[in-house]
């Protein structure tokens, strides 16, 4: 230590900062604990000959010597004004000033003298900085400006006197932690809760000045032009006065206007803001100009010359086309066309078709009829050739269903498709023959009916846009947008005629998206996206991959005439104009550097606002086909994860430099509800028939075409009981990759170039949302006897663990548990998934099971691909909350030498509060639903016809509460089916007697109305309320087995997996089960399954339950389980707790059998080794993130493994044994 000086205030410190660049100029400031700023510097002692050695003893603690000299702390100043604590302190470059910022929400700029003087007489009065709605956190200051960062997510810039500059918008969740500026770089740098750490480029003006702004190739020009003659109006506008109707960008600098006089401009935007004005023409009788639409020459897929064309309709009818040159920089109109297209104030919209080019234009009216031009040829227009061949004739008609006027429109030629947006939100599609697309002869115009509809695709918001794509033989991709602020995806098969809703993407920052564009050949792993379009008064363009804002512009709104135009790069090329006042207000930024930097730039990629709950891996059998084969596993994956603010996110992780490369949000639960557990699905499993007779469109051929494209669902669950299904998007490249050989397969690079391909075109979409309807309940019974809560408890304390399964629950009153009506606080803790086929047919079905807080575990089916939603049954008793669930299938062999499938058992496995584990068998009520999914028709069933429901735009959703509602299917179906259905019924009854008591199921007659009710989609809310309540319409499921106490207090993860070693055979099945709980410690568990004809005594292990650490447990003996349809046995074999194996609680756990891995609040992960059931710790890890809430690993290779954890951010362990 060279020097140590004192404060000579004696408190405690909250933050400090020391300004010059030697002692002798050294300036300390420091926030006390008493919310003020002591401002003191080090000064020398002048006269240490008078001082004895007692004064210096005294004054030891705040002076000290250095090379002879003594130093002592000298008081300046005390800054007095904040109202809280001082969270961050820092000086201007020349000393001159102080910048403070607090928990008062506010920031404070002193003005401090540079002079000598020991002290000053009067405490300096502060400049205070007041805009933060929450505590403010960092500052820094240069020599033109001032940066503040908050709590409310917000970086504010101020100058030098106060005024509010900027605000900046990038970050989310909990705040931005700090902030950092460079003046020679001129950027900014902040860095918040999300993990995100963003580079800024503030204005140009901030740092340079307005001047040199004007003059910097890189800002945005804002500039106002006027239509000619305009200006010389004086007074108010009238009916006389002239104003504009339309306006459209052709590029960054040529502008189309059409005003309510019949005029229609051109004008060319110069650099320095000026104008320069062209009449092009004007209509007939000068009728004001209603519509009008732009076909650029640079967007054809038909060539169609070098002209422009812009086609106008005005309010007498009347359309007119024109085509525009530009020669010498001077706008030229080289064609014309003229024709009544409709009555009086019926044409309400012209729309150009890029794959039809410029021969066809089409014109709607307000009753949803679409009409189809056909323009004489271009080329053939200025020769001499008949009369005949300049006439613009009525190629067809198109008459909608809905009667709604149409909006927008775009055709596959290839496909043979045109689809429409209404103003109602409806899309319809036309067919658009080649023949009537390649005539060039006038003859009798057509009046084509649609060939398919979907209702409400956007709600009842208006379609705004729609992108018609092809995917493949037959079939071809929509995409819309809306009103609603939602981008949807349709999918259409031309040989079924089969429209189905396949996706939607929520823009929560948008609530009107007008156009969004994609470039997948850009450069890099990731493809651009871009949404534009309106938040209530403002103009927005936002970035869909990195969910950045990169244009914001008040401009009154969407109703207001406006154009945009957007470059390649939006964030550096793009246009906007729109009319206020009679002023056309321009703002443009266009820089044609290519190696420029985008502006907020991200270098760190951002996971999350809040906590992560749950993550899970997509592995990669399930993004790759059959035909790409390689030994090797790859060390890159997707991690999907879940939290706190309800987002959803996919990231892309791989080993490197730049780990976390791509974050894609997925989207967001309904309300912002919290993410509490997700599960990916992928896994197809097949169950034999009832009958051969398959009602289904599909040959046999098909049948298995599809079963070669298993669909992948992403689970996720929350608060306010909303469960959100994901669909992975199949962009399989088995067709893509003949390149690779199979000298090339051992190619690490190639192999890496192609999972970078394939990480780019891979993602999740939103499928379906299922909430519960209002005051609903899942319970069993009705809540109407709250005194018998106590003697419940009583009664299930008494229950042996053995007890044979169906013995638990005897009277209705076991789960009669209480509920308010209104309290709408629960939330879903846990899911688990299963998919699930019958042979021969394409519909699958999607098993969840769900984990409620109010202490129920509900089993539900997702119907694919109509998105049907059913309640199958209710796992009783269940008397505390289940924090956990997991599953096993497991496959029953038919006893005979070739071991024939028939079907399989599906258990379920739980973890509650209480610290029991328990086992559902749920196969009776999976194949008994399967049975009569496969012998209806759902399409006939119910209409397919109407947009799933969400929280944003709907018109209601697919909810269906009970599965007895495929009973009044079957009866429609007539007497060829009476052996299935009687073959159904029969089970059904079977499965009522031996599981669910004489009260499980009710007769037809019952709920017939209700179910008709249902069927219909136009259930009045009384209805609802009865049907969700109705306890006759759910079965129930009774525990295979309860496993009492496992932990001393809640299971909080539990983790199943499948030992492969010599134990298993052919017929018999051995599981791994690890769980850790609150009381910090491991419980592992052999479960044996097989079928009941194997003798289990030969050659299988006996239990162990001679371990110091369990007593022989009631459990370890085999439990013979047999239902109607087939027997097997399950046996509980080995038992292990392992107590303190973390210093605090266990928050998730991962197995494969052979190694598990484990986590818990002390932020260690801790690697243990499986031998002889045993746990061996290995090695452990101390994590950087805080609060760790959940694990899941993958094996990359033999014993070499990918750990995510995952609490508040997240982290990739790699861990490799010998």
């Amino acid at each position: 230590m060279v020097v140590k000086v004192q404060s000579p205030v004696r408190c405690l410190l909250y933050s400090m900062r020391l300004w010059g660049h030697d002692l002798e100029v050294l300036r300390i400031a420091s926030g006390t604990i008493f919310n003020e700023i002591v401002v003191w510097k080090v000064a020398p002692q002048h006269d240490k000959s008078s001082r004895t050695q007692e004064d210096h003893d005294h004054q030891g603690s705040n002076c000290s010597s250095l090379k002879g000299n003594l130093y002592e702390a000298v008081h300046i100043c005390k800054l007095v004004g904040h109202e809280g604590s001082i969270f961050r302190i820092t000086w201007s470059s020349c000393g001159s000033k102080l910048v403070s910022v607090s928990d008062d929400r506010s920031a404070r700029v002193w003005s401090l003298p540079i002079g000598k003087e020991d002290s000053l007489y009067h405490d300096p009065i502060a400049l205070v900085l007041f805009g933060h709605n929450a505590r403010v956190w960092d500052c820094c200051i240069s020599d033109h400006f001032i940066v503040t960062v908050s709590e409310d997510c917000t970086c504010r810039i101020w100058g030098i006197d106060g005024e509010q500059l900027q605000v900046i918008r990038e970050h989310i969740g909990r705040g931005i932690w700090r902030c950092l500026y460079d003046p020679n770089l001129s950027l900014l740098i902040t860095a918040g809760f999300d993990s995100a750490i963003k580079v800024h480029r503030p204005h140009a003006c901030l740092s340079r000045g307005l001047a040199e702004e004007q003059l910097s190739p890189g800002s945005t020009e804002m500039f106002s032009i006027s239509i000619p003659n305009v200006l010389e109006h004086i007074g108010l506008t009238d009916s006389k006065s002239e104003y504009v109707r339309c306006l459209r960008f052709s590029s960054q600098d040529s502008l189309y206007v059409a005003t309510n006089h019949g005029y229609l401009y051109h004008a060319k935007l110069c650099e320095a803001g000026g104008d320069q004005w062209n009449q092009l023409v004007q209509v007939s009788n000068g009728a004001p100009i209603i519509c009008m639409d732009f076909l650029s020459k640079d967007s054809f897929e038909l060539g169609c010359g070098d002209e422009d064309w812009i086609a106008i309709g005005d309010g007498k009818g009347n359309m007119t086309v024109i085509g525009v040159t530009n020669n010498d920089c001077t706008p030229t109109v080289t064609l014309s066309f003229t024709w009544r297209a409709e009555m009086e104030r019926q044409l309400l919209g012209t729309y150009w078709c890029k794959s039809l080019g410029c021969r066809y234009v089409f014109t709607a009216d307000p009753r949803g009829g679409l009409k189809l031009w056909r323009l004489p040829d271009p080329s053939q227009s200025n020769s001499q050739s008949s009369p005949s061949s300049h006439i613009v004739s009525l190629a067809a008609e198109f008459i909608s269903s809905y009667g709604m006027r149409i909006m927008c429109l775009d055709a596959c030629t290839g496909e043979e498709v045109l689809a429409c947006g209404d103003l109602r939100g409806n899309m319809v599609l036309f067919p658009l023959l080649k023949s009537l697309v390649l005539s060039t002869s006038v003859g009798q115009e057509m009046k084509i009916p649609p060939v398919n509809h979907f209702k409400g695709v956007h709600g009842i918001s208006s379609v705004s846009s729609v992108v018609v794509t092809k995917l493949g033989y037959n079939q071809i991709e929509i995409r819309s947008t809306g009103a609603d602020g939602c981008i949807c995806y349709l999918e259409y098969d031309k040989e079924m005629q089969n429209l189905q809703f396949t996706g939607m993407k929520q823009v929560k920052e948008l609530t009107l998206i007008e156009h969004v564009s994609v470039d997948n050949n850009s450069e890099g792993t990731t493809s651009r996206s871009y949404a534009a379009g309106f938040a209530s008064v403002d103009f927005i363009v936002w970035n869909l991959v990195n969910e950045n804002k990169v244009v914001k512009i008040p401009c009154g709104g969407w109703r207001r005439p406006h154009s945009y135009f957007l470059g390649d790069v939006p964030e550096m090329k793009n246009c906007f104009a729109f009319v206020k006042d009679e002023m056309i207000h321009i703002h443009r930024l266009w820089i044609d550097d290519k190696d420029a930097k985008i502006y907020p730039l991200s270098l760190h990629m951002q996971f999350h606002g809040r906590e992560i709950h749950s993550l899970c891996f997509i592995h990669e059998d399930m993004l790759l086909g059959d035909n790409y084969k390689r030994p090797l596993f790859s060390n890159s994956s997707w991690i999907a994860t879940g939290c706190e603010d309800g987002t959803v996110r996919l990231t892309w992780y791989s080993p490197g430099i730049e780990n976390w490369s791509m974050s894609k949000l997925l989207g967001e639960h309904v309300g912002g509800s919290a993410v509490r557990s997700i599960c990916c699905v992928s896994k197809l499993h097949t169950i034999p028939s009832a009958t051969t007779d398959v009602p289904d469109r599909r040959s046999e051929l098909d049948a298995a075409d599809e079963d070669e494209d298993n669909p992948t669902l992403l689970i996720s669950v929350g608060a306010k009981r909303v469960l959100t299904s994901w669909l992975l998007k199949h962009r399989r490249l088995n067709n893509k990759i003949d390149y690779i050989t199979d000298n090339q397969q051992n190619s690490k690079e190639v192999h890496d170039q192609f999972l970078s391909r394939l990480s780019s075109s891979m993602t999740f979409q939103w499928l379906s949302t299922d909430m519960p309807t209002k005051y609903s309940t899942t319970h069993r019974y009705a809540d109407n006897n709250v005194r018998k809560v106590a003697a419940v408890a009583e009664n299930v304390s008494n229950i042996k663990i053995d007890a044979e399964p169906g013995s638990l629950i005897s009277e209705r009153e076991t789960v009669n548990l209480v509920r308010d009506k209104h309290e709408d606080d629960w939330r879903y803790l846990a899911v688990t998934a299963f998919l699930v086929k019958c042979a021969g047919s394409r519909i699958s079905v999607c098993f969840v099971v769900v984990a409620c807080s109010d202490a129920t575990v509900m089993l539900r089916a997702l119907i694919l691909p109509f998105r049907l939603w059913f309640d199958i049954a209710l796992l009783v008793p269940s008397l505390a909350p289940v924090l956990v669930l997991q599953h096993i299938i497991f496959p029953i062999l038919k006893p005979c030498k070739d071991n024939t499938h028939v079907g399989n058992a599906y258990i379920v496995i739980s973890g509650s509060t209480d610290g029991s584990v328990t086992f559902w068998d749920l196969t009776d009520s999976v194949e008994a639903f399967m049975q009569r999914v496969s012998v209806c028709d759902i399409e006939k069933l119910f209409d397919c016809q109407k947009r799933p429901r969400t929280g944003r735009g709907s018109q209601g959703g697919r909810r269906w509460r009970s599965w007895r509602s495929l009973d009044n299917g079957l009866c429609k179906k007539g007497q060829d089916n009476d052996l299935v259905t009687s073959k159904a019924k029969n089970k059904t009854e079977n499965i009522n007697y031996t599981a669910h008591g004489p009260y499980s199921m009710p007769n037809k007659s019952e709920d017939s109305n209700i179910v008709c009710f249902q069927a219909m989609h136009t259930a009045s809310p009384e209805l609802e309320i009865r049907n969700d309540n109705s306890s006759m319409e759910i079965c129930e499921i009774q525990p295979l087995r309860l496993l009492k106490n496992v932990h001393q207090s809640g299971v909080n993860c539990l983790h199943v997996s499948e030992i492969n070693g010599g134990q298993n055979n052919d017929n018999c099945h051995l599981y791994s089960i690890i769980s850790g709980g609150d009381d910090q410690s491991l419980h592992h568990l052999v479960v044996e399954l097989s079928p009941k004809t194997i003798n289990l005594g030969d050659g299988i292990l006996t239990p162990d339950i001679t371990t110091h650490l369990v007593p022989e447990p009631e459990y370890a003996k085999d439990d013979n389980f047999q239902n109607q349809s087939r027997t097997y046995k399950i046996r509980f074999l080995n038992s292990q707790k392992f107590p303190s194996a973390h210093s605090s609680s266990v928050k998730g756990v991962w197995t494969d059998g052979s190694w598990v891995f484990s986590t818990g609040l002390d932020q260690r992960v801790r690697c243990w080794y499986l031998h002889q059931s045993k746990l061996i710790e290995r090695a452990h890890l101390i994590v950087s993130v805080p609060e760790p809430e959940a694990l899941s690993a993958r094996a990359c290779s033999r014993n070499h493994y990918q750990i995510a954890v995952a609490g508040r951010g997240m982290q990739i362990v790699d861990f490799s044994a010998c």
